[in-house]
């Protein structure tokens, strides 16, 4: 699964760069808030200090002033002090609050401006001052408009009201002519004719059985009438359901450059907003375009962001604004007809939380499975991926399926990168093999950390718990096959690990699970019959086999004494949310049986292991020369697996070879004799 490696960024439309009002309109308002916002600061917090008249007659004989205003209307004088009198310790705590040091620095206030004159000239004719300061301290006459009045009255509307323009704009993405009122369009990517999506299903790999369903989707965008003409209806929508990194946005996408149709593209959280109705303003406009450029496609990703059931968490009485967008969607979906022509597809990893009204027919019609590639869709994966990389001959894409089981198609694609940046850091000129190996270790156990001290006593423990693990897994007869053992730290707390092939299998026998068990209870086993001690190392071990056998008892109806009885809600409509679906007995019941069960499977393991205990201390002393070993090393060391069942990898070579050879003798029997005899 992976797009083709000639999708490029050549290959889009260039788009011509166009200024962005919307963005330089922001700016603007930004720098004018912040102006205004300093200047109210710096008036509001230069609070000049006040002074009586006759402390102002003492400070002109003292000489402390330097200049007087006489601010008209206002009934008040504002002082310009000496550089002298700012230095005088009865001056500062009037001071305190003065922001600007040029002046003025205090205020006298007055009964009127006549008197004031009057008062005023005959202290200037009688004071003991110089002519020539008389002159500079007669008061001049300042003049305050009346326009500046009105805006400080109304200057915190406005700036109220620029401040929400501000927010509002910048919320909804900017543009001109008020982007306040484009809150409610809808944010869905448009893939059309000048933006066409150039995927197409040869660029999807391992998705065969979604592919075909989805093809019938495609023709009908092309070919309506030939469905319509023997009175078929085509599904209003598919839901794609799997885990992450399968695919299915990459299908969607396929889908609509098979088509050649219009795609709007967009998110399950692109509807919701802070704001109430805003969701479902924006549902109804993207089916508004939807209609206008049918046939077309709408792929709504991540849909459980949006579509989750109804009545769960919410407030009682409260507007849940969510609620309100599914609502809105649920009527848009059933509002257009079968031959209009509008496609919706959308994808999910948690179809369980989905509103059953959303699934139901006449609206998502088809639940299409996406789910994990077997070793057939990763072999198609790994050569996709594998187009651009330069590999060399020993790659084999067959051997990497098979070593990757349970893998998605993205972390496949994570395989393949990591290998080649682990090739170019090695200073390779081509990606080997074993790049290929270690990246899947990477990608399994974490990143390698050879220079993690610890002490030998440690290391040997790890060697014999690794040790434990492939020797269990090596002689029982369900267990799944070693593909490697190492005790190399990796990731946060991992020393070790033992990597193994798992069958492609979906049903589990019991006594599958309890070799499944047994095997990862073997590095336990094998700390305590070596040292007569356990450590904490088998802290994960213990996690897995605890789930698997509650799983075993509760789940699976897999014990005798409690039955076939299973207290799963594999529904998810969460009945037993709050409340056990047993009694307290039964409870009981549960914890002694699966005890018992891990118990017993405790006993097996180390009475093999003690039946083994040779090969168990062979393989621990290469483990601590090598650090590694692989299967065919085992092989060497203790003999080989005394069951006669191929691994699935010798499987899926000899499924290969027999196909070989039956369209090998359709062709030509001289390549059939051979291909045996090989």
């Amino acid at each position: 699964m992976s797009e083709s490696n000639n999708n490029n960024s050549s290959d889009k439309p260039k788009k011509k760069l166009t200024p962005n009002p919307g963005g330089l309109q922001g700016w603007v308002v930004a720098a004018l808030i912040l102006a205004i916002m300093g200047l109210v600061f710096f008036s509001s917090t230069n609070k000049l200090g006040s002074v009586p008249y006759k402390s102002f007659e003492k400070m002109v004989l003292a000489g402390d002033v330097q200049k007087v205003f006489l601010v008209k209307g206002t009934n008040t004088l504002e002082i310009n002090l000496t550089p002298e009198a700012l230095t005088k310790p009865e001056y500062k705590a009037k001071l305190a609050n003065n922001k600007f040091s040029g002046g003025p620095h205090l205020k006298v206030d007055i009964v009127s401006e006549d008197s004031f004159m009057y008062e005023y000239n005959n202290f200037l004719k009688t004071a003991a001052i110089p002519d020539d300061v008389k002159g500079t301290l007669y008061p001049e006459t300042m003049t305050r408009s009346d326009y500046m009045n009105i805006f400080w009255q109304w200057f915190p509307i406005l700036f109220f009201f620029g401040l929400m323009y501000f927010i509002m704009t910048r919320m909804s993405g900017g543009g001109p002519g008020g982007a306040l009122f484009n809150i409610g369009k809808s944010k869905a990517a448009l893939f059309d004719a000048d933006n066409k999506v150039k995927i197409t299903f040869q660029d999807v790999a391992g998705l065969d059985e979604a592919k075909e369903e989805l093809t019938e989707i495609v023709e009908f965008l092309k070919k309506p009438g030939k469905y319509t003409e023997l009175g078929g209806k085509i599904p209003k929508g598919a839901l794609l359901v799997g885990p992450p990194g399968t695919g299915k946005t990459l299908m969607a996408k396929a889908v609509a450059g098979e088509a050649s149709v219009p795609f709007f593209s967009l998110s399950g959280s692109d509807f919701v907003e802070m704001f109430v109705g805003v969701g479902a303003a924006r549902v109804r406009d993207l089916f508004k375009q939807a209609k206008e450029k049918a046939p077309c496609i709408i792929f709504i990703d991540e849909i459980d962001a949006v579509g989750r059931s109804r009545g769960k968490g919410s407030m009682p009485g409260g507007n849940d604004e969510r609620e309100n967008t599914l609502n809105s969607l649920l009527v848009e979906m059933d509002g257009f007809g079968s031959d209009s022509g509008i496609i919706i597809l959308a994808a999910t990893n948690r179809p369980d939380v989905l509103d059953p009204a959303l699934l139901r027919p006449g609206r998502f019609d088809r639940q299409i499975s996406v789910d994990v590639p077997d070793i057939n869709g990763r072999e198609a994966i790994f050569k996709v991926h594998l187009k651009p990389i330069k590999f060399a001959e020993e790659v084999d894409p067959k051997k990497l399926a098979a070593q990757t089981p349970g893998f998605a198609g993205a972390e496949i694609a994570n395989v393949c990168n990591e290998a080649a940046l682990l090739a170019a850091r090695r200073g390779k000129k081509q990606v080997e093999m074993k790049d290929f190996q270690d990246a899947i270790d990477r990608e399994i156990g974490g990143l390698e950390k050879r220079n993690k001290l610890i002490s030998p006593e440690e290391k040997e423990i790890v060697a014999f718990h690794e040790a434990g693990h492939a020797i269990a897994g090596w002689f029982l007869e369900h267990a799944n096959p070693l593909v490697k053992v190492s005790i190399v730290p990796r990731g946060i707390a991992a020393l070790g690990y033992a990597q193994y092939l798992p069958k492609e299998q979906y049903l589990y026998r019991t006594e599958q699970l309890f070799d499944e068990m047994c095997m990862t209870l073997g590095g336990r086993a094998a700390e305590e019959v070596v040292f007569g001690k356990i450590s904490t190392g088998a802290l994960s071990d213990l996690e897995k086999i605890t789930k698997l056998a509650y799983s075993m008892v509760t789940v699976y109806g897999m014990n005798e004494k409690i039955g076939n009885v299973s207290y799963y809600d594999s529904k998810g409509q969460s009945e037993y949310s709050f409340t056990k679906p047993y009694s307290e007995l039964t409870a009981q019941v549960i914890d002694e049986e699966v005890k018992k069960m891990i118990d017993l499977a405790y006993s097996a393991t180390k009475d093999l292991l003690l039946e083994h205990r040779d090969k168990l201390d062979i393989l621990a002393k290469a483990l601590l020369e090598r650090e590694i070993i692989y299967q065919h090393d085992l092989v060497g060391l203790i003999g080989e697996r005394p069951f006669d069942k191929p691994t699935v990898y010798q499987e899926f070579l000899d499924k290969k070879d027999e196909i070989a050879v039956v369209e090998g003798a359709d062709k030509d029997p001289e390549v059939t004799d051979s291909t045996e005899t090989k």
